[in-house]
């Protein structure tokens, strides 16, 4: 399994007990969707490595304790602290309206009602305070935060994204030299 074929589902954080017992961070907004799991990836040195799971279940809300098959001693729990958790993409709950997954809109057009056309979104940042579309037009980046505000629709279909910005925002970048 390719780490491009599977989505982020967060980090193993601590050990929960002397019998290989583990707590993973979950990176979601719906930690039960994840409380019945048969395997997991684990990122280990680069590679993704499936684990079976023995026995999970929800700990204070966003944690879940999991039990993995022959991970039964507090070293061997001790060697998988910090490891990134990974799922295959086709396990990710399908969003509709205009929620998303980041990974499914890149190449999307991004069309705004006032200014038209803008270009292909390229990627997402979301190192900042607030994520932001990067797109692409004729080799120049604009920058659109990714406010639920400026988002009128997202089209699916004809992969598009419709935003509506603020007057002035688009040309900032495309300013005549």
């Amino acid at each position: 399994m390719k780490k491009e074929d599977c989505f982020y589902l967060g980090k193993i954080v601590k050990k929960y007990s002397f019998k290989g017992e583990l707590l993973a961070k979950l990176d979601t907004d719906e930690p039960d969707l994840y409380d019945n799991l048969d395997a997991i990836f684990l990122d280990l040195r680069g590679n993704l490595v499936p684990f079976f799971i023995e026995a999970s279940q929800l700990h204070k809300s966003d944690l879940l304790r999991l039990k993995f098959e022959d991970v039964d001693t507090e070293a061997d729990a001790d060697a998988l602290i910090k490891t990134e958790l990974y799922l295959p993409l086709k396990l990710l709950p399908k969003l509709e309206g205009n929620k998303f997954y980041f990974h499914e809109v890149i190449g999307f057009v991004i069309e705004d009602k006032n200014y038209g056309t803008v270009g292909t979104l390229s990627g997402i940042n979301d190192s900042t305070a607030q994520s932001l579309f990067e797109i692409n037009k004729n080799g120049v980046e604009i920058l659109i935060p990714m406010n639920d505000e400026f988002i009128v629709k997202v089209d699916r279909d004809n992969k598009t994204i419709i935003v509506e910005t603020p007057e002035g925002l688009i040309d900032l970048y495309i300013s005549p030299s």
